[in-house]
């Protein structure tokens, strides 16, 4: 197995960032995540960093034995525990998507409308499916799946880690056989906005390395994002080779 990634981060027409990435990876195994903080004045910036930090000490005691499932469950604990503990960061809250890639098998982890896309020999295999009230409705029937982008609530999350849980909120997958030639997105909802499935598509038919697929990208969501209040926008393209 062979991998390579790269990373992507702009602040957009923001004060702040508060987007938060992070890649720990050897070349042959890994663990890639992306995080979108909430809450204003800083603190979705605090949230957001601290759930990928927590996540990364993990791996990086024991890439063996990490398992995604408790990454976010100590992440939220944690969490929660800065909120009661400086009153500043009370509201603080973040998305948080992961992709691990160990032994030949990808699995990811996802909370809030932070995706994760699937290809596969450059063509599109799946979504992460956003926590968000859009999504609902695209459940229900009552909107398109192309009616998220520009919808009046596609801000309004269900989900999302610093709000407390009576279950667990995150989805997970089961790790599933990485096939010949794989690649991932994993991105923030500033990014996705700005960049329709088949533009991801086109750029990764046309892209001579990971670099260049999120390059291509990148420039198409600044071009989209143009005269806009642009949210921060953050993206780790992932390219897995057997």
């Amino acid at each position: 197995m062979k991998i390579t990634y790269a990373t992507y981060s702009s602040i957009g027409n923001r004060e702040k960032n508060e987007d938060s990435i992070l890649a720990c990876c050897d070349g042959t195994a890994g663990l890639f995540l992306v995080a979108d903080g909430l809450g204003g004045h800083g603190a979705g910036e605090y949230a957001s960093a601290s759930v990928v930090n927590t996540a990364s000490e993990m791996y990086r005691m024991d890439p063996a034995g990490f398992r995604l499932d408790a990454a976010f469950q100590q992440g939220q604990e944690i969490l929660l525990r800065q909120q009661q503990e400086n009153y500043a960061l009370a509201d603080m809250k973040t998305t948080l998507t992961a992709l691990l890639i160990r032994e030949d098998t990808a699995q990811w982890a996802h909370i809030g409308d932070t995706r994760l896309y699937a290809f596969r020999k450059g063509k599109l295999q799946t979504r992460t499916l956003d926590h968000s009230v859009p999504q609902m409705l695209v459940t229900m029937g009552e909107i398109k799946e192309s009616d998220i982008r520009h919808h009046e609530d596609r801000n309004r999350l269900l989900r999302v880690m610093g709000s407390p849980w009576n279950e667990r909120s995150f989805t997970l997958t089961q790790p599933a056989k990485i096939k010949k030639n794989m690649q991932f997105l994993l991105c923030s909802d500033g990014f996705w906005e700005n960049i329709v499935e088949k533009e991801m598509q086109d750029c990764l038919l046309s892209a001579r390395s990971v670099e260049d697929w999120l390059s291509r990208m990148a420039e198409l969501v600044t071009v989209h994002g143009q005269g806009t209040n642009m949210d921060n926008n953050t993206a780790l393209a992932v390219w897995a080779e057997k």
